[in-house]
């Protein structure tokens, strides 16, 4: 009885440190950055030009 308790427990902790790391990344990926995203490289519009 004392080992199909521990296996238990041990389920379930793994189940909630798996759905608090799932949750986790989620946050992360949904943080807006620091930095804004500005690109590096900017083009002039070429219309009318040569034409």
């Amino acid at each position: 009885m004392s080992r199909l308790l521990a296996a238990v427990l041990t389920m379930a902790v793994a189940a909630a440190l798996a759905v608090g790391a799932a949750l986790g990344i989620v946050a992360l990926l949904d943080a807006t950055p620091a930095q804004p995203n500005t690109p590096l490289i900017t083009y002039e519009n070429a219309a009318g030009q040569g034409q």
